[in-house]
C-alpha cells in the first residue's frame, strides 16, 4: 500500500509541535484498530466500518479511564457519557461507527469485555458500559440495510495497534463526508511540556460534516473558492466525533474542560455546530491508573495537572482537532452517492487546496 500525504507533508504549515506519528496513538497505551467495509453494490452499497481505541491497550486488568465530555450540538449519540459526568470515568474500547451501528457495536464491545476481563467479570458484580459514537454515512452508504456486525465491531478491537494509523476512508469514517467533500477518519498530536515533563495531547475525528461555504483552512476561506459540484447543501447534514487523548494526569472536571476546546478546533475549520449536526466530544487521560472503585479500598488519591497550566494544555487540543480534520480529508479517497444515487462525492483536489492556501499566505 502506497503511504498516503497529510497535510504537513503538504507544506500547510499547521503550528505547533507534534508526537512521532502526529496521531492518537503516539499517546503512550493507546491503540487504534478499524474494520472497514466496502461493497459497491449499486442496490445497496457498503460503504462503512467501526473504529476502536483502546486507551489501556489490551491489559487484562479492568481500570477506569478518567473522562470528560460535551456535546456542543447533541444531534447524534455516545453512549456512557452519563456516567462519564457523574462517575468521571469509563471502562474498556472506546468505539466509533454509523448511526444505525450502535446498538450491535454496543452489544459487541459488552460481550468482548465479558470475555477479555472474563475473571474480574466472573468473580464480581460489574458492569459493561463502553463508550460507543456515530455519524451518519446514509449517502454514501445504505444504512438501512444494518450492513455491521457484531463480527465487525470484534474485529475492529481485535485489529487494534499503536504507530502511525490510516486515514480517510476506513473504520467508521468510511462512508462520512465533510465540507462537502469525501471526509472520515483523522488523527493529529501535539507534544506539551511542564517543567522537565513532557506530555502528549491528540486527538483522533470521525468527521462527517460542514457544508462547503464554511470551509476553512489555517484562517483562509478556502470553501469559497472550491465550489461544491456533487450535490450543493443548503444546510448541514452532517456530525463530528471527537476524541482527545492524554498521558498527563488530569481530573475528569478538567478533561471535561478539554473536551470543550474541540469545538474551537472544528470552528477554526469553518463549522459553527449546525442545528442538525452531532458535534460530540470526548477527553480522556491515561494517567492515574488504579482499580475499578468497585474493587478498591476506602480511599483513592490521584494526580493532576495545576490549572494554571491548562493554556497549553487547551492549545494543543484545538491545534490538534484542527489538523486532525484535514488529515481525514487529505487521506480520502472518493466514492459514488448512494442516497441520492449518481453523484460522486471528491476527495479533496490537494493541489487545488494548497494553491489557495499559499495564495493567502503569500500576500
Amino acid at each position: 500500500m502506497t503511504k498516503k500525504l497529510r497535510a504537513r507533508d503538504l507544506g500547510l504549515p499547521f503550528p505547533g509541535v507534534t508526537g512521532a506519528n502526529n496521531g492518537i496513538t503516539d499517546v503512550p497505551g493507546v491503540l487504534v484498530g478499524y474494520k472497514t467495509l466496502v461493497k459497491p453494490n449499486p442496490d445497496s452499497p457498503v460503504q462503512t466500518g467501526v473504529t476502536a481505541i483502546l486507551p489501556r491497550g489490551y491489559s487484562k486488568t479492568p481500570q477506569p479511564v478518567w473522562a470528560g465530555s460535551y456535546a456542543l450540538n447533541g444531534n447524534g449519540e455516545m453512549t456512557g457519557t452519563h456516567w462519564i459526568q457523574d462517575g468521571g470515568y469509563f471502562c474498556g474500547p472506546l468505539m466509533i461507527t454509523n448511526t444505525h451501528g450502535v446498538g450491535i457495536t454496543h452489544h459487541a464491545t459488552v460481550k468482548w469485555m465479558v470475555n477479555h476481563y472474563k475473571e474480574a467479570w466472573a468473580s464480581n458484580h460489574l458492569w459493561a458500559m463502553p463508550v460507543v459514537a456515530e455519524t451518519y454515512d446514509g449517502v454514501l452508504n445504505d444504512i438501512n440495510a444494518m450492513h455491521v456486525t457484531e463480527q465487525d465491531a470484534v474485529d475492529a478491537i481485535e485489529n487494534a495497534g499503536g504507530g502511525a494509523i490510516a486515514e480517510g476512508n476506513v473504520g467508521g469514517g468510511t462512508g462520512m463526508i465533510a465540507y462537502g467533500f469525501k471526509g472520515g477518519t483523522g488523527t493529529s498530536s501535539r507534544v506539551v511540556n511542564v517543567g522537565d515533563d513532557s506530555y502528549t495531547v491528540a486527538a483522533l475525528v470521525q468527521a462527517n460534516h460542514g457544508i462547503r461555504p464554511w470551509f476553512n483552512v489555517l484562517g483562509v476561506p478556502v470553501g469559497k473558492y472550491m465550489p461544491d459540484e456533487m450535490m450543493p447543501e443548503e444546510k448541514e447534514m452532517g456530525s463530528i466525533i471527537v476524541i482527545l487523548a492524554t498521558d498527563a494526569p488530569m481530573l475528569p472536571h478538567q478533561l471535561k474542560r478539554m473536551a470543550k476546546r474541540a469545538a474551537i478546533g472544528i470552528g477554526r475549520n469553518g463549522s459553527p455546530g449546525g442545528n442538525n449536526s452531532g458535534d460530540i466530544f470526548l477527553a480522556f487521560s491515561t494517567a492515574n491508573a488504579q482499580d475499578l472503585p468497585q474493587l478498591s479500598g476506602n480511599y483513592a488519591s490521584m494526580t493532576c495537572v495545576n490549572d494554571e497550566l491548562f493554556d497549553d494544555f487547551y492549545m494543543a487540543a484545538v491545534q490538534s482537532v484542527e489538523e486532525s480534520v484535514i488529515n481525514a480529508m487529505v487521506a480520502a479517497e472518493d466514492v459514488l452517492t448512494f442516497k441520492p444515487a449518481g453523484y460522486n462525492c471528491k476527495a479533496i483536489d490537494t493541489s487545488e487546496l494548497v494553491r489557495h492556501v499559499d495564495q493567502f499566505f503569500s500576500v
